[in-house]
């Protein structure tokens, strides 16, 4: 027919232009949604390519406590999933940004230093690190990313072996501190991992990232964080945070039963 068909692959722009359009507040701002979007390829083996996506966002803020909210927030979207056995992951996209401005390192550069990271390879860290010829102190900031991983205690590790990194990457430490602890007392039985390399994102977010997985899945159950640039394309990008997870996967995941809905059916 020649008429242009639009689909979304994410529902969140579509949430940023309402903030921007449409509401036009100049104070915090709440929204949620629940909606089907299409991706070109599934997340994991076996999962859909139409997921049914929720989530909620919160505009206009921009410290610690509005990211502590959404993820209070994606937790308690879980727990009533009555979903077990789940673990937080977190970690802060500006650690390896601000190592890298300092550094004064190339795009190519970049890209290559963030390939070699994701894969958390060692040898290869080395030998990319050795052809460099950067300053040791330099080299040894960089190849603490690939192995400051584990629970909360890496955070004195990070400082020390981060000592001579920017402000920046220490206020990213402090974030990943603060949101810690203070999930930490709300959730004291729920395991948290910090892994500073894991760069989910990277070129969409702009803070803090975090996730939630679950034993046996591969890919993470929900996901967020930080993406303060999201409403520039609307002409007005507020500090912006959010979640977001396929209904359908917490559906499966859940061990809450599902009662079956009555109906007639006919022809």
């Amino acid at each position: 027919s020649g008429r242009t068909l639009g689909v979304r692959a994410d529902m969140t722009p579509q949430v940023a232009r309402i903030d921007a359009h449409s509401l036009q507040q100049t104070g915090p701002t709440r929204l949620c949604y629940m909606g089907t979007v299409l991706h070109t390829r599934t997340d994991d083996f076996g999962g859909s390519r139409a997921p049914l996506q929720v989530g909620a966002e919160l505009y206009g803020h921009s410290g610690d406590a509005s990211d502590l909210e959404i993820i209070q927030l994606m937790l308690a979207t879980l727990d009533a999933a009555v979903i077990d056995s789940i673990y937080l992951d977190l970690s802060h996209v500006g650690i390896f940004r601000g190592l890298v401005q300092q550094l004064q390192l190339s795009q190519s550069q970049e890209a290559q230093l963030f390939e070699i990271l994701q894969r958390k390879a060692l040898p290869d860290l080395d030998s990319w690190l050795a052809a460099l010829n950067l300053s040791p102190q330099a080299a040894t900031m960089l190849r603490a990313l690939a192995t400051l991983h584990g629970d909360e205690a890496i955070l004195p590790l990070a400082r020390q072996h981060l000592a001579e990194a920017p402000a920046s990457v220490h206020q990213a430490l402090d974030t990943l501190e603060h949101i810690s602890k203070a999930v930490r007392r709300r959730h004291p039985a729920l395991p948290i991992h910090l892994d500073l390399a894991e760069l989910r994102g990277y070129h969409y977010h702009t803070g803090l990232v975090f996730a939630v997985y679950v034993a046996g899945q591969g890919q993470e159950i929900a996901r967020g964080g930080r993406y303060d640039e999201i409403g520039a394309v609307f002409g007005r990008a507020r500090p912006a945070t959010g979640f977001s997870a396929d209904l359908k996967t917490l559906l499966a995941l859940s061990r809450q039963p599902v009662a079956d809905a009555a109906g007639i059916y006919a022809p």
